[in-house]
């Protein structure tokens, strides 16, 4: 087994906050990584099934601007929550920016609609998916780091703001009845390690031109 999810984070800091995708532009996957992209791009789209979460390593880490889920029971409240929070999500487009050996980025654009408030935000992200090595070649890849970066900064991992991502994805599963997160709860007890922090975000975390 390969070491737990903490250690295979990308770090990266951009040189511009434009993050719209053209998908003339995207390169060609292939099946056996189209696949795990497809199954990525439903969960965001509000579809989750224990298949597509089963996507992640038991030691998977999750990590964007509201959470940071760092075993597989905590990634899956996060994803069958989404449908209870959010009307619809629909996927505009994506262009696939890097394909390497245990590293999948691309630009993606996401539609989300409130179920509370009638109001829809369209976001331009970079999702960065770390692979499993040992399944990196398989026909079902699984992702040991998955982040998703809204602006040009990389994550600190600290402050009051981190503190309420780790909150969040510590406690949501708990309060969800839903046989599907339940089938997780065998991997709240997956290897993990101290979150590893930052200071302003920019440590360690080379500049990359996401524009051309």
């Amino acid at each position: 087994m390969s070491a737990p999810g903490e250690q295979f984070e990308p770090r990266q800091t951009a040189t511009s906050e434009d993050y719209t995708p053209d998908p003339s532009k995207s390169i060609k996957l292939p099946p056996n990584r189209q696949a795990l992209v497809d199954d990525i791009i439903a969960l965001y789209s509000c579809e989750p099934t224990i298949k597509r979460v089963e996507r992640y390593t038991p030691d998977c880490v999750y990590d964007d601007q509201f959470v940071y889920a760092n075993d597989r029971y905590k990634m899956a409240g996060q994803w069958f929550a989404l449908p209870k929070l959010f009307k619809a999500s629909k996927n505009e487009r994506y262009e696939i920016i890097k394909n390497e050996p245990e590293l999948i980025q691309f630009k993606n654009e996401q539609s989300w609609t409130f179920k509370v408030i009638p109001k829809t935000a369209t976001i331009n992200a970079i999702v960065s998916l770390a692979l499993e090595p040992e399944s990196k070649d398989s026909d079902f890849i699984r992702v040991k780091y998955h982040k998703d970066q809204a602006n040009d900064k990389d994550y600190s991992h600290e402050g009051v703001g981190f503190s309420f991502k780790k909150w969040q994805a510590d406690n949501v599963m708990k309060h969800m009845d839903s046989k599907e997160v339940a089938y997780f709860e065998k991997d709240k007890g997956a290897a993990k390690e101290p979150v590893r922090k930052y200071g302003s975000g920019t440590g360690e975390a080379p500049k990359q031109d996401f524009t051309t």
